[in-house]
């Protein structure tokens, strides 16, 4: 067998040997889309969008406030959705005393054999609906002196 020749080529590294076709080579993941901080309502569905990419193609898991996120890929009855993009998709935004609060702080972490990429920080806020005495018009909390009046 000939010397190994290499080619970076669109920012892959591909090898060749003598008289042998060019072959992708395994790399690291990356994160090609970041989460982006969101104000849900109670109730209303979410998505946190996160894409990465990598050779082999990375698995993606989330944590919220630096703890695993259960999703449907864990327990069927969950209303957090691992989608196929790497993206977590809820069902409902939970706020509530009597199960764990949607709200915090989220990253997504792609991994492969070869490392893992972790994403930007991502907040999700619940806007809280609340009665206004002085109007009896119902308004949004959207959170540090943000307001909405229907």
């Amino acid at each position: 067998m000939g010397p190994l020749q290499y080619l970076f080529l669109c920012g892959l590294l591909y090898t060749q040997t003598d008289g042998s076709r060019l072959r992708q080579e395994d790399f690291p993941p990356r994160i090609v889309e970041h989460p982006s901080d969101l104000i849900v309502s109670k109730g209303e569905p979410a998505t946190l969008n996160c894409k990465a990419e990598g050779r082999p193609t990375p698995t993606v898991e989330w944590y919220k406030d630096g703890e695993r996120v259960e999703t449907d890929r864990d327990n069927p009855r969950s209303h957090r959705m691992l989608l196929p993009s790497g993206s977590l998709f809820f069902l409902r935004i939970i706020h509530g005393r009597r199960s764990k609060p949607d709200d915090g702080s989220y990253v997504c972490v792609a991994r492969n054999y070869l490392g893992e990429a972790v994403s930007r920080n991502a907040s999700l806020e619940v806007a809280c609906k609340f009665l206004s005495k002085l109007s009896g018009r119902t308004g949004t909390n959207l959170g540090e002196g943000h307001l909405r009046v229907a």
